[in-house]
């Protein structure tokens, strides 16, 4: 993706992983795979991948930079990738390099085995990904790309089962971290979540075939029956006669990550049997019993602070109303931007709507602060706009610590919460009021009535907490410090 691109209103939201998606005994399942990418671009807008398997043309692929509708369209390319059976990756980069550098680093990636080729597509972070992969140099293997994922295809080469799916299950055996993987062979469709399931992975049905995706948005793009979550520990192998399923790993309690319901998965989507949205309008509604505040209209920031900001209205009875507009289009606007279009910062994006805000009090909710660069300019442009009090309501709880399970987040020194108490992000962001949804009312918002279990937490939720369910063991070499136990 062009630099210019990289906008500084994205710079200051967490970046998500990737999205991942795969179709067998399905005709023409390239496009199958396209379709179920582009439903993912929310995922990874950074590039994509898809690979598929041809009885008479073998394997076969197209890794290129940038958005599916702008890749995996044309019809000249979608005919050198025939087959039933197909995988399809979107990236923004975690571990490696920051930034796509080189089309070596795009997945799918491919490796050929003594019993036929392979590839995987994978959607999380190896957390010891750096260790394995010195190990694996020094006895002799010789990385094409900067991943941590390649580490999962040389795992799987050393290994000495006699089945891809079995050597998966030795390669994944030895990677800590998140993971949530849909490989393929010549014939079947492999998908295996870590145990402890912090990355989503679902199952799908469509005609005599069947589709893994990241999330259920991507199947009912392609028009396939959702069937169910591939659960933590669980490996599945699909191919023409049918799913079975088996258990490679211990089971444990699950830490499903929770910033998926505050912001990576698309709002249409069902997690956990649970909409996506109603969990963001719950959230509003918790964060207008803990929060509340005098004003006249309760405005999104468009678009992931939306369904709070629906659920804070209703339970607060202030009117809703979108006093910010979204500039949809925004990304091919300026082909060569100058440097002063570039320092118009979020207006590129965001434009307020006069009419409305000029005169009233303003609760704005968003879904997230991190460096916090974002809030201000926004809070400048609704007073700009003539509002008399601007009021912000957060949709998450502070984002206090780094994720290392595959989202970009920031050092811990850039984020706004580590270094400063609420008031004081108050101040320095410049608004009458700011105030974040707390850990219990984000679990009850997500069907934890019960709230937080502290002894035993239902979900992941490191960047809020500090607990991580498994040691970076990379970041900690490198001197990360975990968290004091209390």
């Amino acid at each position: 993706m062009e630099p210019w691109l990289s906008h500084p209103f994205d710079d200051d939201k967490l970046k998500e992983e990737c999205g991942v998606f795969g179709a067998v005994n399905v005709q023409d399942a390239a496009n199958f795979v396209a379709l179920g990418l582009h439903a993912l671009q929310h995922r990874g807008q950074e590039a994509g991948g898809i690979i598929t398997h041809h009885e008479e043309r073998g394997f076969q692929s197209a890794h290129r930079f940038g958005l599916v509708r702008d890749n995996f369209t044309s019809a000249k390319l979608m005919e050198t990738l025939p087959g039933s059976i197909g995988i399809g990756h979107v990236r923004y980069s975690t571990a490696g390099s920051k930034g796509a550098t080189a089309i070596r680093d795009v997945q799918p990636f491919f490796g050929e085995f003594s019993m036929g080729g392979a590839a995987i597509a994978h959607n999380g972070n190896i957390t010891n990904a750096e260790a394995i992969r010195r190990e694996l140099i020094e006895r002799g293997s010789i990385f094409q790309s900067s991943s941590d994922s390649e580490c999962i295809i040389h795992l799987m080469a050393r290994s000495i089962q006699k089945t891809h799916a079995e050597r998966l299950k030795d390669a994944l055996r030895r990677c800590e971290g998140a993971f949530s993987v849909i490989a393929m062979t010549r014939t079947k469709l492999i998908g295996v979540r870590d145990r402890l399931g912090v990355r989503p992975l679902v199952l799908g049905k469509i005609g005599d075939g069947y589709a893994l995706a990241s999330e259920t948005c991507a199947l009912d793009i392609i028009g396939a029956e959702f069937l169910r979550e591939i659960e933590p520990g669980e490996m599945v192998v699909i191919d023409a006669k049918g799913v079975v399923s088996s258990r490679p790993f211990e089971r444990t309690s699950p830490r499903f990550c929770i910033f998926e319901q505050v912001y990576f998965s698309r709002p249409d989507s069902i997690i956990g049997g649970r909409s996506v949205y109603e969990t963001r309008r719950q959230i509003g509604v918790e964060l207008a019993r803990e929060a509340p505040v005098e004003a006249d209209l309760v405005c999104p920031v468009p678009d992931s602070g939306t369904p709070a900001a629906i659920g804070y209205s209703q339970e607060s009875g202030i009117p809703f109303a979108m006093g910010i507009i979204r500039n949809q289009y925004m990304g091919r606007t300026f082909i060569e931007p100058s440097e002063q279009i570039r320092n118009m910062g979020v207006r590129l994006k965001l434009n307020v709507n006069r009419a409305l805000i000029e005169g009233k009090r303003v609760v704005l909710v968003d879904d997230s602060v991190v460096r916090g660069t974002t809030s201000q300019k926004i809070k400048q442009m609704i007073l700009e706009a003539g509002a008399a009090e601007v009021h912000f309501r957060i949709a998450s709880p502070p984002t206090t610590w780094p994720c290392f399970y595959g989202v970009d987040t920031p050092e811990r020194s850039k984020l706004l919460a580590a270094r400063m108490s609420e008031d004081e992000m108050r101040d320095y962001i410049g608004v009458d009021s700011l105030k974040f949804v707390s850990l219990d009312g984000l679990y009850r918002a997500a069907g934890e009535l019960e709230g937080r279990n502290d002894s035993c937490p239902q979900f992941c939720d490191a960047c809020f907490s500090g607990e991580y369910p498994v040691a970076p063991s990379d970041m900690i070499e490198r001197g990360f410090e975990l968290k004091a136990a209390e």
